[in-house]
Order: C-alpha cells, then sequence, then structure tokens
C-alpha cells in the first residue's frame, strides 16, 4: 500500500504517537488508584502483575515481559523488597539468577488491585460494541505480531 506521505510529520495522527500516549494515559488513570492506596508506581504493579501471573520470575524476565529497561525494574525492585511485598532466592540450577515472588502481604495486594484493574479496563473499553472490542482485541494482536517480524 503505497501512498503519498506530508512532509510534516503531524504527532496526533502518527500511529506509534497515539498510541504511546494512549498507553500513558491509560497506566496514569490507572496508577492513581493504586498509587493512592498501595503507594506503588507503575513500574512496582507491573512487577507484581508479572509475578502475580508467573511466580519465580527472574528480573531479566520480568523486564522483557514489561519491556522495561532492567535498570528500571531494578530500582522499582528494591522498593518492593524493602517494603516485603516480594522475596528472592537463588535458582537452584543457575545461581547467578534470582527467583521472585509476591509475599503472602504482596499476594494480598495484588488480590485487590486486580479487579481494580479490570474495573479500568471495562470502563475505558464500554465505548466499545462486543462485536468491536473482539475486532479491536484481534487487531491488537494482530499488531503485536506483526511488530515482531519488522523489529
Amino acid at each position: 500500500m503505497s501512498t503519498k506521505r506530508p512532509s510534516v510529520l503531524t504527532l496526533e495522527k502518527y500511529l506509534p504517537y497515539r498510541l504511546s500516549v494512549l498507553s500513558n494515559r491509560v497506566s496514569d488513570m490507572i496508577a492513581k488508584a493504586y498509587k493512592d492506596k498501595f503507594a506503588l508506581s507503575v513500574t512496582e504493579w507491573r512487577i507484581m502483575a508479572v509475578l502475580g501471573e508467573y511466580p519465580g520470575s527472574s528480573a531479566d524476565e520480568i523486564s522483557r515481559k514489561t519491556q522495561t529497561e532492567k535498570s528500571i525494574i531494578s530500582r522499582a525492585m528494591q522498593r518492593l523488597l524493602k517494603r516485603r511485598l516480594v522475596t528472592r532466592q537463588i535458582d537452584s540450577e543457575d545461581r547467578r539468577r534470582q527467583r521472585l515472588r509476591l509475599t503472602k502481604t504482596g499476594q494480598d495486594i495484588y488480590r485487590q488491585v486486580v479487579p481494580i484493574s479490570y474495573d479500568y479496563e471495562e470502563r475505558l473499553l464500554d465505548c466499545f460494541t462486543e462485536r468491536e472490542r473482539a475486532n479491536f482485541d484481534k487487531l491488537i494482536d494482530k499488531l503485536y505480531q506483526h511488530a515482531d517480524k519488522i523489529d
């Protein structure tokens, strides 16, 4: 598909910019809910979300899953460890790797934040019909797969 491109980049119409801004707006909206109640940053919550779904993940795995720089993950992880929301253990098979898990307190917070997250997702998607939601989900999946191919 070849189209004539304008000589000026209109950010508001440029897909990568639009996706980034939308992602930031949605993350900020949800973050307010768990920041006030649980004193968690966006990165801290993302780490907890990964560990809630994938207990025993390493910091490298969390960095890949969240697409967040390792240094940012490391600083957020230190805060979670200090608050005793996460524990780490040396991997018995690879002593260079640390396996991370939510503590009981971390699990309790996780169980409270998950419904809040789903509520915000529901409110955000409320502008779509069921059919539009299904199509949007398919299109997002298609973009993910295509982005991996062109990366």
